[in-house]
């Protein structure tokens, strides 16, 4: 099973292009079969979406997950088998892993993500120890989970060409820390199986990277399912030389905005939307959220005051943005509670696995929703399972999702070609 049936925020009849996803499901699923016969999927990754009504795309692929712990209950042995079958396709004798998590030794619900994958991991029958690479950690220590539970955190040690605990020697290292702070040099050329690879954190990686290989991913798909790549792909430039302190770059940045802005306007028009175009600037590394803007015309960029300048010059472990991705905004029209919200869709080996919604009360339709202040709300199985088509009925709130799953896997698709292409 590909796509779990799940529900969505959204009700009323589906979108011309989630029809036309959904009439084509057997030659997607086919062509799917065939792109994981060429490419080896990410062990786990998770797309952020944005529903515009008249457009779905994903804004951001992160290939290490948190928030295992906000997937519903209910998804918990979809994610076994998926972490089986991918266990099996990296390293079929595997039986140990070391799960080494970010830093963040403070952040409770950060932790409880860490025990979700645990969990799930032994369930796939793994033995797993969490090692850390924070200096905090220098002897086991026990830290308490926001659920009344503890998680044991041990100092990973190194013998030549090998990671591991004191008593605990691994087959698989997974790496639950995206590298924002670089590459820690007792990572480097172990002979152990490494999930993700070093280059897929963000020391290496660029998110002008992945939306190149994801233009390459849509563009045979769009021609397989006979639809405008732009419906489910965001343009994107790359901008870099920039200095927000020294105000460095910041002309050209704002003449890309304006030419995207521009370039937007001339696709509404062709296709009737009446929608103001807007574009996010972001640090083309990292996340978290930091580094982050979202503006209607360039020149919103010329006069940034110092506390925006702040904001956007620095991001997780504390680097100096250089360069950004400017990317079309794509607004959201799902609400939950009264709050803008927008999918998360996770997905462990090539399958959706769940996913839940980020809802900010606080934002617009048109800015970024991963900020203070954020809530997230599971997605649940859409019933009734025994018919998961809904007896056929094209609207029936399940295959609403199915175009979600679809535009996820297209971008995990796009993380699996990043990953082939290992810098040298």
């Amino acid at each position: 099973m590909s796509v779990p049936h799940l529900t969505t925020a959204l009700t009323g009849p589906l979108l011309e292009l989630e029809r036309k996803i959904l009439d084509a499901q057997p030659e997607i699923e086919h062509w799917f079969r065939n792109q994981w016969q060429e490419h080896t999927p990410p062990f786990y990754g998770s797309v952020d979406l944005r529903n515009a009504g008249y457009k779905l795309a994903p804004v951001d692929m992160n290939l290490f997950p948190g928030g295992f712990n906000n997937l519903n209950p209910e998804f918990h042995p979809l994610a076994v088998q998926a972490a089986m079958m991918a266990l099996e396709g990296y390293c079929p004798d595997a039986r140990r892993i070391l799960l080494i998590p970010e830093n963040h030794t403070r952040n409770a619900f950060y932790l409880q993500n860490v025990a979700a994958l645990v969990k799930i991991l032994r369930q796939a029958g793994m033995v797993v120890r969490v090692g850390s690479l924070s200096p905090e950690i220098s002897a086991p220590t026990e830290l308490a989970l926001p659920d009344g539970s503890t998680l044991l955190q041990e100092p990973v040690v190194r013998q030549g060409n090998r990671i591991g605990l004191a008593d605990f020697d691994p087959c698989v290292v997974l790496l639950n820390n995206d590298l924002s702070g670089g590459i820690p040099a007792i990572l480097e050329n172990i002979e152990q199986t490494l999930l993700p690879p070093l280059h897929a954190g963000w020391a290496v990686r660029r998110k002008t990277g992945h939306f190149s290989a994801y233009d390459k991913v849509v563009d045979e798909f769009a021609k397989l399912i006979d639809i405008d790549p732009w419906f489910i792909n965001p343009y994107f430039e790359h901008v870099d030389g920039l200095d927000f302190h020294a105000r460095e770059g910041e002309e050209q940045l704002a003449a890309t905005v304006d030419a995207m802005i521009e370039k937007i306007a001339a696709k509404y028009a062709q296709h009737g939307i009446d929608q103001t175009p807007f574009v996010i600037v972001k640090a083309n590394a990292g996340t978290y959220g930091m580094g982050i803007m979202s503006v209607k015309s360039g020149a919103e960029l010329v006069n940034l005051n110092r506390k925006q300048r702040n904001k956007m010059s620095v991001i997780k472990e504390g680097l100096t943005v250089h360069d950004v991705i400017v990317q079309e905004g794509v607004p959201t029209f799902e609400t939950i509670d009264e709050g803008v919200a927008e999918p998360v869709i996770y997905m462990l080996d090539r399958f959706v696995i769940g996913g839940f919604y980020r809802v900010h009360t606080g934002r617009g339709i048109d800015e970024n929703l991963n900020a203070p202040g954020m809530h997230f709300q599971p997605l649940a199985f859409a019933t009734p399972l025994t018919t998961p088509d809904c007896d056929g009925s094209p609207d029936c709130e399940a295959n609403r999702f199915y175009a979600y799953g679809v535009v996820a896997r297209l971008a995990l698709l796009a993380g699996a070609l990043e990953l082939e292409a290992e810098p040298n």
